[in-house]
C-alpha cells in the first residue's frame, strides 16, 4: 500500500516519502543556466550549537515557504545552508565539555544539518560551506591582504573594551549595559594593539546607500543612520593659558560657541594622560573610568562624574577663560576626543554642569515660546554671542566658522560617529590573521602563495587563552622577505568578518581558485533576507561594507548585498525569551518526533504576524495538528465518496457553484498577495482555514459539482504547499495527480469569478445619505428608480415632494433631487 492510500495520517510516512523524493529529484539543486528570472532567498545562516532552536524553525520556515511559493511561480530559485562556526560559544563550550573546540563544531553541524533536513527544508545542500572550515577562511585573509595593500587595513594602539571573562576585545555594540554580549561579564577599558579595517572610508557611501533599499524596514535603515551618524560642523582649537597645548573639540553647534563654560576631555585623552603621569588624583579617577564600557549606549544613561584639572582654556571668539575638566561621558573615538561644554544647550553638558556648579549660559533663544529656556537643544536666534547677536543658528554657523577660519582657530569639517572596525580577537578558535612579524622587516603580510594561513587543530585543547603562542609549529615561522627568525599574528579574525560575505561565496562554495567568480554576480544581490533585528547594526552594516570591498576588488558588480530584509520576531516562553538560564527553552526534536515536521512549521506560521513575537502554545501545536489531520480527512472522504474528478476549468456554473468558487478565488487573491509581498502568513492560512469550512457545507449532488469541489481541493493543496509541504505533496498524488506538486505552477486568480453578482450602493435624498441598498450588478436605471423609491428610509423623506430628477451612478450611487 502507498503512503497516498494510508486511510489515517502518519507524519513520519508522509515526511519520509516527500523528503526522499525532494532528495532523490534533486529538487532544490540551485542552476545558473535556467532561462528563468532568479530569486536568491537566504536566511542567516546558524551558529553550529549542537541544536535547532525554535528561533530557527520560526525564521527558515519562512524562508522556505517563500522560496517554494517563488519556485512554482517560474523562478529560478536559490536557497543555501550554511555554519557560522568560529567565535567564543564554541570555545567555551569545548573548555566546559573537555574536548576540542572543532571537534564540538562538527559533532554539531552534523547534528544540526540532520535537524534541517527533517525539517524538509528547500536548501541547495551541494552548497554548504563553514566558515571553520580552510577552503572558506582561506579567502577572507586574501581579501584582508588586498585591504592591507590599499591602507585599509591597519594596526594600532587603542583603548578597547575587555571582557575578562572571554580574555577577548569586544566591539562596542557588543557591549549592553557594560557588560559583554556572551559572557555578561562586567567590561572593562584596555589599551592594545589591534587590528582594524577602514570603514569609515565607505561611511558616506554607507550612508547614501540607504536612500535605496526601499525593502527594507524603515526601524532598520534609520538605527544604521544614527550608527554612522554623520554631522557637520567645526574643529575648533581652544588654547591652554598654562602650557604650550591646544585642545581641538569638535562640534557640530558653531553657533553656541558664546555659551561653553567648561573643555572636557575624555579619560583617555592625551592631555589626560599626560596629566596623570603627575596628578594622583587625576590618574585614579583615569583608572577607575577605564573599567567602565566605552559603549556610547552606556554612557548615555550613565551618572556624569569627572575631575577638573586646573587648567584654563581660553575661547578663540571673546577670550574668555574656562575651566578644563576630564570627564566620564566623552568618547577619545568622537570627533576630538574632547568637547566644548554647552550647559544651556546640550543635555548632557547641562547634568555635568548641574553637578560641579558650572555657569550656565544661554546664547540660542528659541523662535517661539518653551518652558524650559535654561536648556534649549534646539536652533533659534543668538544672542549674548557679541557681532552675532539676532542672527538666526543656521547662518551663524556659517558665519563662526568664516571667523574662526579668518583667526586660524578653526575649520569647517564633517564628522561621524562610526568608528573603523576592530577586527582582531585574542581567542584561538578564529581564522588567523595572515601577519608575520620580524625583528628586522617590522611587519610583513604573508604572501598570497602561502594561504591560509591554516588554523593548527591537531593538540590537545586546555588552555582557555589564546594558544597558538604555545604551537611552535605554528607560531615561530621564516620571514618572507629577509629569511630571518619571525613569528605569527596571534590574533584570530573577529568572527562578523566571516558572515559578512557568505551569502556570496553561497554561489560558488566549490570555488578554489578565487574568492568569487561569476555565479557570485549571477546571484548578487540577495533578493530576500531574512533574519532577526538584533543583527541591525553588527552583522548587516558590517555585510554592507565587506560587499562594497569586494566590489571594488572587480569581484561583484551589484553595490548592496541583500535587496529585501525582513526581520521576524522572536518565540517567547512565558512572555520570556527562551535560554537556557531561564529553564523556558522547548526542544524542535520533540515536537518534530511527536507531531511531524509539517506540525511545527503550520504552529510558526499561524501563531502571530512573522515580524512579531511569537508565544509559545503547546495547545496551539495541538491545534495545528488537528488541523492537518482535518486537511487529510477532508481530501481522503472526497476521494472515497466521489472518486478523482477533472478539476472545473470553465462553462455555466450554479448559484450554489459560483458561491464557492468566488470564496476559492477570494482565497487565492488573498494568498498570493501574503506571498508575494506582505508576507502575513497568518492571515493567509487563516482564509484557507474559512475556505475549508466553506467547502464542508457544499453538497456534491452533480458530475459539475465534483468538478468545483476537486478545483477547491486542488487549490487548497497548492495554497497550504509553501507551509506545510509534506501533508501537500502526499494529498497532491491522493488527488490523483502524477506530477509532483512542486513541479506545479502557481495557480492564477479566475478574476471573473470573484466578481459579486449584486453590490451595495448609496442612496442619497438632495445630496444626504439615506440608505444602503443592494442591487444587482449593472442593474438597469429603471429596475433601480423603482427598487430605491419604494425604501421605508427614503419614502419619508420624498413623500408629498415632487421629484425633480434622479441621478444614478452606476454601481455606485443613486441621489434623489427634490423641490
Amino acid at each position: 500500500m502507498t503512503i497516498k492510500n494510508i486511510r489515517s495520517y502518519d507524519a513520519k510516512l508522509v515526511e519520509k516519502e516527500a523528503q526522499s523524493y525532494w532528495t532523490l529529484e534533486k529538487t532544490f539543486l540551485a542552476n545558473e543556466n535556467s532561462p528563468n528570472e532568479k530569486f536568491y532567498s537566504l536566511c542567516m545562516f546558524p551558529y553550529p550549537s549542537g541544536n535547532i532552536h525554535m528561533g530557527h524553525v520560526r525564521n527558515y520556515s519562512i524562508g522556505d515557504a517563500i522560496i517554494r511559493y517563488k519556485k512554482m511561480c517560474g523562478k529560478n530559485v536559490f536557497q543555501p545552508m550554511g555554519w557560522d562556526a568560529f567565535g567564543l560559544p564554541a570555545e567555551n563550550a569545548a573548555i566546559k565539555n573537555n574536548t576540542h573546540p572543532a571537534v564540538w563544531t562538527y559533532q554539531n553541524i552534523n547534528n544540526m544539518r540532520k535537524q534541517l533536513k527533517q525539517m524538509g527544508y528547500g536548501y541547495d545542500w551541494s552548497r554548504e560551506i563553514a566558515t571553520c572550515s580552510p577552503e572558506y577562511y582561506k579567502w577572507e585573509q586574501w581579501l584582508f591582504l588586498k585591504l592591507h595593500a590599499k591602507g585599509l587595513a591597519y594596526k594600532k594602539k587603542s583603548v578597547v573594551n575587555w571582557d575578562p571573562v572571554d580574555q577577548t576585545v569586544l566591539a562596542n555594540e557588543q557591549v549592553v549595559n557594560g557588560r559583554g554580549w556572551r559572557s555578561d561579564a562586567l567590561i572593562e577599558k584596555k589599551e592594545i594593539s589591534q587590528w582594524f579595517l577602514k570603514i569609515t572610508d565607505y561611511a558616506d557611501e554607507l550612508l547614501t546607500g540607504l536612500d535605496y533599499l526601499d525593502e527594507w524596514p524603515l526601524q532598520v535603515k534609520t538605527m544604521q543612520r544614527n550608527w554612522i551618524g554623520k554631522s557637520k560642523g567645526a574643529r575648533i582649537c581652544f588654547k591652554v593659558k598654562q602650557l604650550q597645548h591646544t585642545v581641538e573639540v569638535f562640534t557640530s553647534r558653531p553657533d553656541t560657541i558664546f555659551g561653553c563654560t567648561f573643555i572636557g576631555l575624555a579619560p583617555d585623552h592625551p592631555l589626560s594622560r599626560e596629566l596623570s603621569t603627575s596628578e594622583e588624583e587625576i590618574k585614579l579617577f583615569i583608572d577607575k573610568c577605564m573599567q567602565m564600557s566605552t559603549a556610547e549606549s552606556d554612557l548615555a544613561t550613565l551618572e556624569k562624574n569627572g575631575i577638573n584639572t586646573g587648567l584654563t582654556a581660553i575661547n578663540p571668539l571673546n577670550g574668555e577663560e574656562v575651566p578644563i575638566w576630564i570627564a566620564n561621558y566623552i568618547l577619545s573615538t568622537y570627533g576630538a576626543g574632547a568637547i566644548m561644554g554647552v550647559p544651556s544647550h546640550d543635555e548632557r553638558d547641562s547634568e555635568f554642569a548641574r553637578r560641579f556648579n558650572l555657569d550656565i549660559k544661554p546664547v540660542v533663544i528659541p523662535d517661539s515660546d518653551i518652558s524650559n529656556t535654561n536648556l534649549f537643544t534646539g536652533k533659534g536666534t543668538l544672542v549674548n554671542s557679541g557681532e552675532f547677536n539676532g542672527l538666526e543658528s543656521d547662518d551663524a554657523i556659517q558665519k563662526i566658522i568664516q571667523k574662526l577660519q579668518a583667526l586660524k582657530a578653526g575649520v569647517e569639517e564633517t564628522n561621524y560617529r562610526l568608528r573603523d572596525w576592530g577586527i582582531s580577537r585574542q581567542r584561538y578558535w578564529g581564522a588567523p590573521i595572515p601577519i608575520i612579524y620580524c625583528d628586522d622587516c617590522g611587519t610583513v603580510p604573508v604572501p598570497e602563495k602561502d594561504l591560509p594561513v591554516v588554523l593548527p587543530e591537531q593538540f590537545e585543547f586546555t588552555d582557555k587563552s589564546n594558544v597558538l603562542k604555545n604551537i611552535p609549529e605554528f607560531y615561530h615561522v621564516t620571514c618572507p622577505c629577509c629569511g630571518g627568525a619571525a613569528v605569527r599574528e596571534t590574533d584570530t579574525f573577529d568572527t562578523f568578518v566571516e558572515s559578512s560575505w557568505y551569502s556570496a561565496r553561497f554561489a560558488c562554495a566549490d570555488q578554489t581558485k578565487s574568492m568569487l567568480d561569476d555565479r557570485a554576480n549571477y546571484w548578487a544581490p540577495v533578493d530576500l533576507y531574512i533574519g532577526g533585528i538584533e543583527h541591525a547594526i553588527l552583522h548587516l552594516l558590517y555585510a554592507r561594507f565587506i560587499h562594497k570591498v569586494i566590489r571594488d576588488e572587480g569581484l561583484l558588480t551589484s553595490d548592496e548585498p541583500f535587496t529585501r530584509l525582513f526581520t521576524q520576531g522572536m518565540v517567547l516562553k512565558d512572555g520570556a525569551k527562551m535560554s537556557k538560564s531561564k529553564g523556558n527553552v522547548v526542544n524542535p526534536q520533540d515536537y518534530i518526533d511527536n507531531y511531524g515536521a509539517d506540525t511545527l512549521r503550520l504552529f510558526m506560521m499561524f501563531s502571530a504576524p512573522p515580524e512579531q513575537q511569537l508565544e509559545w502554545s503547546d495547545s496551539g501545536v495541538e491545534g495545528a495538528h488537528r488541523f492537518i489531520k482535518k486537511l487529510w480527512n477532508t481530501i481522503h472522504i472526497h476521494v472515497e465518496n466521489w472518486g478523482i474528478s477533472k478539476a472545473h476549468s470553465g462553462g455555466i456554473v450554479s448559484a450554489k457553484q459560483k458561491e464557492l468558487r468566488r470564496k476559492l478565488h477570494e482565497t487565492l487573491s488573498k494568498v498570493s498577495d501574503v506571498m508575494e509581498h506582505k508576507l502575513s502568513f497568518n492571515t493567509a492560512i487563516a482564509s484557507v482555514m474559512e475556505l475549508i469550512n466553506t467547502f464542508g457545507k457544499f453538497q456534491v449532488d452533480s458530475e459539475s459539482d465534483r468538478g468545483i469541489a476537486q478545483e477547491v481541493l486542488e487549490h487548497v493543496v497548492i495554497m497550504l504547499s509553501p507551509i506545510v509541504p509534506h501533508v501537500t505533496h502526499v494529498l497532491w498524488q491522493v488527488l490523483g495527480h502524477e506530477r509532483a506538486l512542486i513541479t506545479e505552477a502557481w495557480p492564477k486568480v479566475d478574476r471573473l469569478a470573484t466578481v459579486p453578482d449584486t453590490v451595495i450602493i448609496a442612496v442619497q435624498v438632495n445630496g444626504k445619505l439615506r440608505a444602503q441598498h443592494h442591487v444587482d450588478l449593472n442593474a438597469p436605471e429603471g429596475l433601480i428608480k423603482d427598487s430605491i423609491f419604494n425604501l421605508k428610509e427614503v419614502k419619508k423623506y420624498i413623500d408629498g415632494k415632487t421629484v425633480k430628477r434622479t441621478i444614478i451612478i452606476p454601481n455606485k450611487l443613486a441621489n434623489i433631487v427634490t423641490d
